[in-house]
């Protein structure tokens, strides 16, 4: 029989808001058309930046802490210094990560006056493909330097007299891919991104860095790691998941995220032993999402249209993350905006895909302690995207199991005196009554208000014409039990009393 177990007393970590941080890549309609469109024939653009407002509005209600940029594959060709100055001026480029031509029309000096509007904080990925360690130190002596030199000097020319403080700084994207400009062995990278490093630091010690890593489970992770250890604050992992056009699969690959961070904190936790350091290391999950690359390819722009069985996944990825509060900080939806985005858009307006939809509900209401959550439920035993989800989950405990229909992750919040439950029914065809078992600390108030993510088809999608897909509010009063349609997400906020 299926049942949720909840004490407040048992805390895994808090959770930290920069799990909720986005992505803009100089990929299809993401900056160019998306949030960045200076001739929109309707007006829906600022005069003076060129921004999209009415992008600009709607990514503030994702209260997005981080944003990721320019890459992404394209940074491993990108010459940062061709994007500032006279937009006249600016060289147009040939873009080999997505095959296409770059403009430079928005560079760093635009990515920060956006993050700025946002109330964002920039993270920029530094160009180890094409990119020396002079270029990377000219750019972080652009951005962040007070001194009277040449690149601190050369941004005060471009009418921005303070530096920009820019504190998260990734070492390079996807080096280990055959896909990237510069594709290095996982030795050769982690020697040159060593001395990176200490460069950097040099110039600018508040600075944090970021690893670039695999999937968290490949040996790249483990030979990285133990070798930057020392002057990296976070190790960075990409995954994402496909459907194959079966929802089981779509829904069920979040799992792989999950066995990825357990590995990566292990591997973590061995670098720290061998090299003997005291100091944190935690990850930094700068590219998730859904993304099937036949349905919606990277050189056509990657413009994927969501549907509900979609937004079911983005849900558990989130849940992940929630119960993983103790060695995931940052994470990094790919993308912002266009591009396998919850936001598209068109020169008269834009929509929210299913997928906005989680994505809003846990950044708004998932903050707080990480609880850890006992969850009785049938498991899905089909194939699964990896392979090895479903072979590992054979040998693991029920209570352990990573591929249970229901999918919950849940979170006190002490100012507000709420429990928050996250809750994914992954089956397509079953609904399932579900007992709450609260520890006896928790004293439930008699209602408890429901967000619910649902629609009657898993193919419901959104469009410029219509939203099938959306969450509806609703109180209902607490019977000690909740009916979890199929194919549903919610979150159930309880007050304490």
């Amino acid at each position: 029989m299926a049942s949720i177990h909840i004490d407040p007393a048992r805390v895994i970590a808090p959770v930290d808001p920069r799990i909720y941080s986005g992505f803009t890549e100089h990929m299809g309609r993401c900056i160019y058309g998306g949030i960045y469109e200076p001739e929109n024939p309707n007006g829906l653009s600022d005069p003076k930046t060129g921004f999209r407002l009415d992008v600009m509005d709607v990514l503030k209600e994702l209260k997005i802490p981080i944003v990721r940029y320019p890459g992404g594959n394209f940074v491993s060709s990108y010459r940062w210094q061709d994007g500032i100055g006279p937009k006249e001026l600016r060289p147009r480029r040939p873009e080999l990560a997505w095959l296409s031509e770059e403009s430079n029309q928005f560079g760093t000096d635009e990515f920060i006056a956006w993050c700025r509007a946002l109330g964002t904080e920039p993270y920029i990925c530094l160009n180890m493909g094409t990119g020396t360690l002079e270029d990377a130190l000219a750019w972080l002596e652009y951005c962040n330097s007070s001194a009277n030199t040449y690149y601190a000097n050369l941004r005060r020319k471009n009418g921005h007299e303070e530096p920009y403080k820019v504190k998260y700084w990734a070492l390079g994207n996807e080096v280990w891919g055959p896909w990237q400009v510069g594709q290095m062995e996982c030795q050769d990278y982690a020697k040159k991104a060593y001395q990176w490093a200490k460069a950097l630091k040099l110039l600018d010690p508040t600075i944090e860095l970021i690893s670039c890593g695999e999937t968290g489970f490949a040996d790249w992770d483990r030979v990285t790691l133990r070798k930057l250890a020392p002057v990296v604050d976070y190790h960075s992992i990409h995954i994402y998941t496909v459907s194959e056009g079966k929802h089981a699969v779509n829904a069920m690959g979040p799992a792989a995220a999950e066995k990825a961070l357990d590995i990566t904190k292990s591997l973590i936790d061995l670098a720290k032993i061998e090299g003997g350091l005291e100091k944190d290391i935690t990850v930094c999950f700068d590219e998730w999402n859904v993304w099937d690359p036949v349905r919606a390819p990277g050189e056509k722009g990657a413009e994927e249209h969501y549907d509900l069985s979609d937004a079911i996944a983005v849900a558990s990825w989130l849940n992940v993350f929630v119960r993983k509060a103790d060695i995931v900080k940052i994470a990094c939806i790919a993308q912002s905006v266009n591009v396998i985005s919850p936001i598209i858009t068109s020169p008269q307006g834009l929509f929210k895909q299913t997928t906005f939809y989680p994505l809003h509900l846990f950044t708004n209401l998932m903050r707080g302690l990480s609880l850890n959550v006992h969850v009785n439920s049938p498991s899905y035993e089909g194939p699964t995207v990896p392979t090895w989800i479903k072979q590992l989950d054979k040998y693991e405990p029920e209570a352990s199991k990573l591929t249970k229909f229901i999918d919950v992750s849940a979170v006190y919040v002490a100012d507000a005196k709420e429990i928050r439950v996250a809750i994914v029914n992954r089956h397509d065809t079953e609904d399932f009554t579900v007992p709450f078992v609260f520890a006896r600390e928790a004293d439930i108030e008699g209602q408890v208000r429901v967000h619910e993510v649902w629609g009657e088809q898993l193919g419901f999608s959104n469009g410029f014409d219509s939203e099938k897909v959306k969450t509806v509010e609703r109180m209902i009063v607490w019977e000690g039990q909740y009916l979890l349609k199929k194919h549903s997400f919610q979150v159930l906020v309880f007050k304490l009393k």
